[in-house]
């Protein structure tokens, strides 16, 4: 980011909008930056005013992901695309054992967009990222004309470090092993859909969206040989073991009734035909870990306030098509196949 000094005036976060000049390279993008960007994201790197960090790391292996944010609404219970764009990019370095390090994050403003509601998102971020300890240190600004886009979409990418002796990946799980699930699921996406719809509920459901680093921290401390973490975001638990049965060539079954899943997001699930295992999470992991393992993988898991809630919910099992399968609460079995077609869009 290019920082200035001072300006003749200030801008006026109350009243004013978005406007092309604000993506156009020039004094007024430079104020946006250096009035609203930089003052929340302050930090000695991003202080710097270059158009790239340069910072040290510790021994081990870097890992980089990155994430387009298009939720909608913009502000929903619980959070608002500025803390989930944070949360979600910290998540997906986390699953690796990686423990989060920088952020960097690039906004598409749209023409017309109030400030005051940006600098509310701006906010959010700053704060998401401070809490979580993982500075942003780097980023970009666009503007599109008026009706080209949908307010903010913001796109972040992480950087981290995984520590020598941790190796986690999908290709490892093996008929045998143990799923856990970190909590409760459904919460995120249907905060999203009762905010998007205007629905009310008895009780105000609210997403999930939180950074998991520090639990995944505990975790790997407690059993260094767990095989694998993912958090299930879009496509939700269902579509998340689907694609780690066919990565590992193995076949999982499921408990229906050992998976939790708050009172109020079920009843809202029936409400609106949803199935909670299809319905995206923020703040919530699936661990794979060895037999021998799990009864201590889920005691640390319990341990941490983010994984309170922590259940065994399964097993992997041999299976050639990799099927994922669930015995229900009825005593039958059925086959938990991929999310077909979109359940919920723009839920992150």
């Amino acid at each position: 980011m290019t920082t200035t000094k001072r300006f003749p005036t200030r801008l006026n976060m109350k009243n004013d909008r978005v406007n092309m000049t604000h993506g156009s390279g020039g004094r007024a993008m430079a104020q946006l930056i250096d009035e609203l960007f930089l003052t929340y994201f302050d930090n000695e790197l991003l202080r710097q005013g270059n158009d790239q960090a340069s910072f040290a790391v510790s021994a081990g292996r870097m890992v980089m992901s990155t994430d387009g944010h298009v939720v909608s609404p913009l502000f929903f219970p619980g959070g608002d695309i500025g803390s989930l764009s944070v949360h979600g990019t910290i998540n997906d370095v986390a699953m690796s054992g990686a423990k989060p390090l920088y952020l960097s994050a690039s906004f598409i403003l749209e023409e017309g967009y109030p400030l005051a509601d940006l600098k509310r998102i701006v906010i959010s971020m700053a704060a998401a990222a401070k809490d979580a300890g993982v500075p942003i240190v780097t980023g970009d600004t666009k503007v599109v004309e008026a009706g080209k886009g949908d307010g903010v979409f913001i796109t972040t990418t992480g950087v981290g470090v995984v520590p020598e002796g941790v190796s986690l990946s999908g290709v490892q799980v093996e008929p045998g092993d143990v799923v856990l699930l970190s909590g409760p699921i459904g919460d995120h996406g249907v905060a999203i859909m009762s905010s998007r719809e205007n629905l009310e509920f008895e009780t105000t459901i609210v997403s999930d969206s939180a950074p998991l680093h520090d639990l995944v921290a505990e975790m790997v401390k407690a059993v260094p040989a767990i095989k694998c973490m993912r958090d299930p975001t879009r496509g939700g638990v269902a579509s998340t073991l689907n694609e780690l049965a066919q990565q590992a060539g193995v076949g999982f079954a499921l408990e229906e009734e050992a998976i939790p899943v708050r009172n109020e997001v079920r009843a809202a699930c029936e409400l609106l035909g949803l199935d909670p295992l299809y319905v995206a999470n923020e703040g919530k992991l699936v661990a794979v870990c060895r037999a021998q393992d799990a009864e201590h993988l889920l005691a640390a898991m319990r341990a941490h306030p983010k994984g309170a809630q922590a259940a065994i919910i399964g097993k992997a099992v041999a299976d050639d098509l990799s099927f994922v399968t669930m015995e229900t609460v009825f005593g039958g079995n059925r086959i938990v196949d991929w999310l077909a077609g979109e359940q919920l869009p723009r839920i992150c």
